[in-house]
């Protein structure tokens, strides 16, 4: 398979190392090359994207970056599996005509992609794997996956094309994962260049003979790893039947079939013979809601392969073996997979930008007569490249239509390979979040709620970068350690807010457990004010959330009801107002109501990660119950327009508090989306805060 040298590369050298010999492929968005780096003398794959000449001067910066974050997104993962396809180098180049565009070298694969696979293996007749078979040569594959999905990183485009099979694919074979992170760069160039307005087609990024209800629609909510496990089941049918696993023609069949709850595209809708219990996996793979779904790759494929009696998956090994994105320390075992022809050393040395014409040599290419086949380029399958323009009728292309929400990206750790470096040599390294604090993804979610009260609505599109955010509430002892070296205030013994009674002094200063520093020290600290808690923060290198970043953290992008899920609010999920609130608050003169019919454990404050069980789908703990938490936001009505990373109004006379405390007695207050507002000089015995970073 060949393209159109429309950059007129061919003959020249870029970076004085990589001699361009021929054009492999072509794309709506890329231009695919081989090359050979002239000091291992050993072919490499240019990937040269040249989307960036159809958007305008404005926001061609911003791709830019996009580009290489998400180029050291490639980077990190592949340096940490054998199952992603290796990232070498990345730079700019100029165009004869002075044109600068971004290049990435990736490792040179001989093979052919399991979309090529599987039409050469149906047009001779072959007979079908069974779907242990099909397990065995994706279970790499589904590693990849499911090291990225541990991250919070979604592929948002699996499928054959994107599946490149090495060695003999009825024999010994290993695969490799294509074009993470292309996705969200090809979505955002079509969007910048107009794409979107363009007639006779839809417009997408992700490929629709393989996309799940989210992509569709957003009215299904939000696309994430799940969006990958709907798209993987789908590959799975696929190869056990020989048949197209979604029914339709164009864009609107396909999202029909998508999202058509009476007909899921399961084994047993193809007539193929499954037991119960695989019948049952693919049902959960492949429903319509997001929340239905398994919610990672390595949940989905270890479940398969339980219904299958295989054993379970093993995942991919973090090479680079970085600091830990969360308290939680990675586990993993080495990867099954050991690619074929890769080109190892290559980008070790520092990477530049160009910002001139790269130093050509023009002469015959080496004219190597074997056609390998690279990244995201399989046998007829050029919309692997990137956000080919669908036209009618052309389903397996990778078309273009609503956006979906931007990947995250995951920064290379400092201890990663030479490919980690060399793509870091172009954007500042993010640090991986501190042991005490949880990495969040960033991305698109509906913050608020239209079916709850006024200060909730209405729901709006927000979204957000990535951020870190503290696993627990601040520690009484942490909070101590920072007011005892002169670099906090000391926290409150009372209890301070305006027209406050004698009986509430009474009641509840004693509450403040800075007056217990040794007996509460795990405890939350309370009785601190706004100021006293974004001081505390910023004396850490840290800041309070915004309000959007703590709802994000709280609930994620499904659209759940409580941080754990959608069950209704009980003693095993956070400390909130039980029995043992209610017997306190008689004892003590105050009128507590019960939330629900059963005791937490804890009448008051509760020890920080005392209840597990309701940690958010990103692993954050406490973030309802126990205590209010100040943001950073001043308070402000909510209005109906689309927001990117919202900081609240500039000035207010409050500042928001959310998640509820130990004596929450209604479910609503506990509500992720719940909001409320206070004076910034408030100090409560039933306010403290966690930060952000």
């Amino acid at each position: 398979m060949s393209g159109s040298d429309t950059l007129r590369l061919v003959g020249r050298t870029i970076a004085d190392k990589y001699a361009v010999e021929s054009v492999v492929g072509e794309g709506g968005f890329a231009t695919v090359y081989r090359a050979t780096h002239l000091l291992w003398k050993r072919p490499v794959a240019l990937k040269v994207f040249k989307s960036l000449g159809d958007v305008s001067e404005k926001d061609r910066q911003k791709l830019l970056d996009e580009f290489i974050q998400e180029g050291a997104l490639l980077a990190d993962l592949s340096a940490r599996t054998a199952a992603i396809v290796q990232a070498r180098d990345i730079a700019m180049l100029a165009t004869e005509e002075g044109q600068f565009v971004p290049y990435m070298v990736l490792e040179w694969l001989d093979g052919a992609t399991l979309e090529a696979v599987l039409a050469s293996e149906k047009a001779r007749g072959l007979p079908f794997r069974t779907l242990a078979e099909i397990v065995t040569l994706l279970d790499p594959a589904a590693e990849a996956l499911a090291l990225a999905h541990r991250k919070g990183i979604a592929h948002r485009d699996v499928k054959p094309g994107n599946l490149f099979v090495l060695g003999d694919p009825r024999g010994e074979a290993s695969i490799k994962l294509l074009d993470f992170g292309i996705a969200k760069v090809v979505s955002d160039a079509q969007k910048m260049a107009g794409s979107f307005t363009k007639t006779g087609g839809q417009v997408t990024s992700f490929t629709i003979a393989y996309g799940a209800p989210e992509q569709f629609s957003r009215t299904h909510g939000s696309t994430g790893p799940w969006t990958d496990v709907f798209a993987l089941a789908l590959v799975l049918v696929e190869a056990m039947t020989g048949r197209d696993p979604l029914e339709g023609d164009d864009f609107v069949q396909l999202a029909v079939a998508s999202a058509n709850p009476e007909r899921r595209p399961t084994p047993r809708t193809f007539g193929v013979v499954v037991g119960d219990a695989v019948e049952s996996v693919f049902l959960k793979a492949l429903a319509v809601k997001p929340l239905d779904r398994f919610q990672t790759a390595g949940d989905f494929w270890n479940a398969l392969r339980q219904a299958l009696k295989m054993e379970p998956m093993r995942l991919a090994t973090d090479r680079a073996q970085p600091r830990p994105l969360s308290s939680r320390p990675p586990t993993g075992h080495a990867p099954t997979a050991v690619a074929t022809g890769a080109i190892l050393g290559v980008g070790a040395a520092p990477v530049s930008v160009v910002t001139a014409a790269s130093k050509t040599t023009t002469g015959r290419p080496s004219g190597s007569g074997k056609l390998g086949l690279f990244v995201g380029l399989g046998l007829g399958a050029v919309a692997a490249i990137g956000g080919t323009v669908y036209a009618i009728g052309s389903k397996k292309d990778a078309a273009s239509a609503p956006s979906p929400p931007p990947s995250a990206t995951a920064a290379p750790s400092a201890s990663a390979g030479p490919s980690a470096a060399a793509a870091a040599a172009l954007v500042p390294a993010k640090a991986p979040c501190p042991s005490d604090m949880i990495a969040i993804p960033g991305g698109s979610f509906f913050m608020g709620n239209d079916d709850a009260l006024p200060l909730e609505r209405p729901a709006h599109q927000v979204e957000l970068a990535p951020f870190c955010i503290d696993r627990f509430e601040l520690s009484v002892e942490k909070y101590k350690a920072c007011s005892d070296a002169g670099r906090c205030k000391r926290a409150g013994t009372t209890n301070d807010w305006p027209g406050i009674a004698d009986h509430d002094h009474k009641v509840f200063d004693p509450l403040c457990n800075v007056r217990d520093p040794e007996g509460k020290a795990k405890h939350p600290i309370n009785c601190v004010d706004w100021e006293m808690s974004d001081k505390y923060c910023r004396e850490q290198g840290k800041r309070l959330p915004t309000e959007a970043e703590w709802e994000f953290a709280a609930r994620g992008p499904d659209g759940r009801k409580y941080p754990w899920g959608d069950d209704d609010p009980s003693a095993g999920f956070m400390n909130a107002c039980g029995k043992e609130c209610v017997a306190w608050g008689s004892k003590n003169g105050v009128d507590e109501k019960a939330m629900y019919d059963s005791d937490d454990g804890f009448p008051t404050t509760a020890p920080v990660g005392s209840f597990p069980k309701g940690a958010s789908r990103y692993g954050v703990e406490d973030v309802v119950g126990n205590v209010w938490e100040w943001v950073a936001d001043y308070y402000g009505p909510y209005t109906k327009d689309e927001q990117k990373a919202p900081t609240g109004p500039a000035e207010g006379d409050e500042r928001v508090i959310r998640g509820g405390s130990w004596n929450a007695s209604y479910a609503s207050w506990v509500r992720p989306t719940f909001r409320y507002k206070d004076t910034p000089a408030k100090r409560s015995y039933g306010i403290g805060f966690r930060c952000a970073q």
